[in-house]
């Protein structure tokens, strides 16, 4: 979700003393419609209200944030709010449950300047850890509370929220969608937003809707796909008179409201949002529709194309570590399934581009959408090439197995791109050994002489120690870094099983709140 801005672009900062100014207006109703300015930078008043009800609703029973629930969203408490920091780490977890460990957030009453700042880290490394873009926006934005910024962070980690069901893993149902084994590679493709568009237009279609909606604004202004939408999922809650009995636009956006309410859906917009065809908010009322009642049969329709849906664990784990590391690297295209989106060989030039730059020969590059299989293919060639010119084992892998979405052979090629990453973040530390290239012998010696000067005597013999599962060498290193960082009095043995994902559940978020990602090899192996 991108919020609306005039002048400067969103990752742009206002300048200093930018405090908030209303735009005038002679009329009470007038103020309450205006935007909100930042100096260049300009807010929906709308959206702000749409994210504070959401966060009002689902965090109002929180231990930490029940006293100061719920916000009004008339007012910039929400801004002031999250300078603490502890709002925006339990939105995250609400979105994605379990991406931070709650006991690496500071929640005490009153928090000094570095703890707010830790709570900032770990909420800026998480919100990238679940797939949201933090490309120009630091801890000091949040710190001191920059409007423009915080509703863009906020309104990505709502929208991973509400979409989170919107595929074939969570709803295997969505497959009464296709007819065969073409739209289904297809659909597996598709980003949840448009899945959404077509689940909706499945629906429409029941209801002899005639038009086609391909658009969360021009296409849903006149509320007609929403009366016809709802009229589908909810008969039951269908009262006179009709939307489509009136004329006024605002009249029948407000019926079309009045009815998803008897559904039990939350408002995410207005009518005059509807009326103006704000896509933000009519995506959020349309996710939150397909959450309380998709209108798909409980019966899944047996065929034999879902066999391949349900992936191995193993696998599942690495597409999702893969997909969330090519989105952190800021890349201009968003990756929703590795194995799908990878295989017209455009997205892997971004990535190559991105952690080799000059490597990709972009005249050569056919640019999507691509329809002729043939020019999928020579992307991935140049993939491949490139490849072996970093010195990549790629034995018995042709760009065609690329494009055929060959899983074993994309995760083989993912892993040694990400390996090939990490390496040249500690190519950049060379300067500071003499230009000695640093190896994982000089990480392993270098972490435990850490340890060992922090008085600890833990330690590992290598990356395959066993000893590592327990958690207690990785905390014993953070401790080293950073003293302040662990509360011990929160670590178990490691003896157990569930003591061990204790700790590495800790480990992970005391680890994102301890350095900026951008700078965290460097920091921590230099400190």
């Amino acid at each position: 979700m991108q919020l609306r801005l005039k002048g400067a672009g969103a990752g742009k900062k206002a300048g200093a003393g930018g405090g908030i100014t209303r735009s005038s207006s002679s009329s009470a109703a007038a103020f309450l419609t205006a935007a909100t300015t930042t100096l260049l930078h300009t807010i929906s008043e709308s959206e702000k209200a749409s994210y504070v009800g959401h966060i009002n609703a689902y965090l109002a029973e929180d231990p930490f944030l029940k006293n100061a629930l719920p916000i009004d969203p008339a007012t910039d408490h929400i801004f002031h709010l999250t300078k603490e920091g502890v709002l925006l780490c339990k939105l995250i977890n609400l979105a994605v449950p379990g991406t931070i460990d709650e006991r690496a957030i500071n929640t005490k009453k009153l928090l000094n300047l570095w703890e707010k700042n830790e709570n900032h880290t770990l909420c800026l490394n998480s919100a990238k850890a679940i797939g949201c873009t933090v490309v120009n926006i630091g801890t000091q934005d949040l710190a001191e509370g920059r409007p423009h910024l915080i509703l863009g962070l906020i309104s990505q980690i709502i929208k991973i929220q509400l979409l989170a069901d919107v595929n074939l893993k969570s709803t295997p149902q969505l497959v009464e969608l296709v007819e065969d084994s073409n739209e289904m590679e297809e659909l597996m493709s598709l980003s949840p937003e448009k899945i959404l568009l077509r689940w909706m237009n499945f629906q429409l279609k029941k209801g002899g809707f005639q038009r086609t909606v391909t658009n969360f604004s021009s296409d849903i202004k006149d509320s007609e796909a929403y009366a016809c939408l709802l009229n589908v999922l909810a008969p039951e809650c269908c009262t006179k008179p009709s939307p489509m009995s009136v004329k006024d636009l605002l009249h029948r956006a407000r019926l079309v409201l009045e009815h998803a309410d008897r559904m039990g859906c939350k408002r995410y917009l207005t009518p005059k949002d509807i009326v103006d065809g704000l896509p933000n908010l009519n995506l959020a009322f349309v996710a939150h529709i397909f959450q309380k009642r998709n209108g798909l049969s409980k019966q899944l329709k047996q065929v034999s194309f879902i066999d391949g849906l349900s992936d191995d664990a193993q696998v599942s784990r690495e597409e999702r570590s893969f997909r969330l590391w090519i989105n952190s690297l800021g890349i201009s295209t968003y990756i929703n399934n590795v194995f799908e989106d990878l295989r017209n060989g455009w997205v892997l030039l971004e990535v190559i581009d991105k952690i080799s730059p000059g490597s990709v020969n972009w005249k050569m590059a056919n640019r999507p959408p691509i329809k002729l299989p043939f020019r999928k293919v020579e992307n991935c060639n140049q993939v491949l090439k490139i490849g072996k010119e970093l010195k990549f084992s790629l034995v018995n892998i042709a760009g065609n197995d690329i494009v055929q979405g060959n899983k074993k052979l994309i995760l083989a090629f993912l892993w040694q791109l990400m390996r090939y990453n990490i390496l040249q973040l500690l190519r950049n530390l060379r300067f500071h050994s003499n230009g000695k290239q640093i190896t994982d012998n000089d990480i392993l010696i270098w972490a435990n002489k850490k340890v060992k000067d922090s008085g600890k005597r833990s330690q590992m013999d290598s990356f395959k120690d066993r000893s590592l599962s327990t958690g207690i060498f990785f905390l014993h290193l953070l401790g080293a870094v950073e003293p302040r960082v662990v509360n011990w009095s929160l670590v178990t043995k490691g003896e157990k099983d569930e003591e061990k994902q204790m700790n590495a559940s800790y480990i992970i978020s005391v680890a994102r709140n301890l350095v900026a990602p951008s700078s965290c090899y460097q920091k921590i192996y230099w400190r």
